[in-house]
């Protein structure tokens, strides 16, 4: 059994804890010049071999304990049958849909090239790595799909979600089922791990939270457990604040992933030592990029010395920047090993 899966198993491992990234990115040379080579961002999510060696690349070069397959969360509105575009300069462009034309039974076919990438990266990967496969959560993928892109607060979201419940819930409930479909796939074409983003989690007052990520959430997470009960989930509300403790206890994953504005402290009591939650972060990915080796050196030790008591996955607290040096990663991968305490 591998060290990531021994962790969210509960189990207290000899070794230091696991530092994994979200995915590779702009910062290594290796993958901007796969980029170079291919003319759309969705094109290389789902062309195999090419996703599969950009899963690898941080790997080879920092031999991380995990890796996660690249992807995106808007495949599944892609998926679905809603027009998803990558706009230089611009980010993600969603085109508009009516709730009847999205088609769910399109999941298994028009995301295999993912599934395809994962058996790939498998069979190249060392058993002792875990394979790490990811969904975004429903109300993200909501958000995506009203805005039809990015957005600061999301509001017509968040208007459609108060005026138009029954759209909203039935959006909700379509998104729910295919995330349950499109992990279980992941499961079967070799991952040891899956994740839920939930990026935009944190723009919702306690009550809408509950309803719209907490609750369909905890359905995705016992679905997958009843379907694959030896698969751990880690779940990602990103920016919810001290209501990752209502998260925690009402979803119950095997994992939480911690956003860098988390205090510690308040964390590792009400999380993971109350709850006895694995939790996972939350390095700041602002500090990785542009602070100084010291300032890096010092937050790592903070973060292993409130959190390395107990089964525990060092990581990010966000998504690695483009801008970050690469002997900046180094660094963090070597303290977390212990190579420079």
């Amino acid at each position: 059994m591998n060290k990531l899966i021994n962790t969210l198993s509960g189990i207290q491992s000899p070794t230091p804890p696991i530092w994994i990234m979200r995915q590779a990115g702009r910062y290594l040379p290796e993958y901007r010049e796969i980029r170079s080579n291919v003319k759309n961002f969705l094109e290389l999510c789902y062309t195999p071999k090419l996703a599969s060696e950009v899963t690898l690349q941080p790997i080879t070069r920092f031999n991380l304990d995990a890796a996660i397959i690249f992807s995106d969360i808007l495949v599944i509105p892609d998926a679905l049958g809603v027009k998803v575009e990558f706009v230089k300069n611009e980010g993600p462009k969603l085109g508009k849909f009516e709730l009847k034309n999205l088609r769910t039974e399109n999941i298994a076919k028009h995301l295999s090239p993912v599934f395809e990438a994962l058996e790939l990266t498998k069979s190249k990967l060392d058993k002792d790595k875990a394979l790490i496969g990811f969904s975004g959560a429903p109300w993200t993928l909501a958000c995506y799909m009203i805005e039809g892109g990015g957005s600061k607060n999301f509001e017509a979201t968040r208007r459609s979600a108060i005026e138009n419940e029954n759209f909203f819930a039935e959006l909700i409930e379509i998104l729910t089922q295919s995330v349950i479909q499109y992990l279980s796939f992941q499961i079967k074409a070799g991952a040891d791990v899956v994740k839920l983003f939930d990026s935009w989690a944190g723009v919702l007052p306690p009550e809408q939270l509950r309803k719209w990520v907490i609750e369909p959430t905890k359905k995705i997470v016992t679905e997958i457990r009843k379907l694959h009960p030896k698969i751990p989930v880690i779940c990602f509300p990103k920016g919810v604040g001290i209501s990752y403790e209502e998260f925690a206890r009402e979803v119950a994953p095997q994992g939480l992933a911690l956003d860098q504005n988390v205090n510690k402290i308040w964390a590792k009591e009400n999380l993971q030592k109350n709850l006895g939650q694995v939790v996972q972060g939350n390095l700041d990915n602002f500090l990785l990029a542009f602070g100084a080796k010291k300032e890096i050196e010092k937050e790592v030790l903070e973060i292993l010395k409130t959190f390395g008591e107990r089964p525990f996955i060092f990581n990010l607290g966000h998504g690695i920047l483009p801008e970050t040096p690469i002997e900046n990663v180094q660094v963090v991968v070597d303290l977390v090993r212990g190579k420079n305490k």
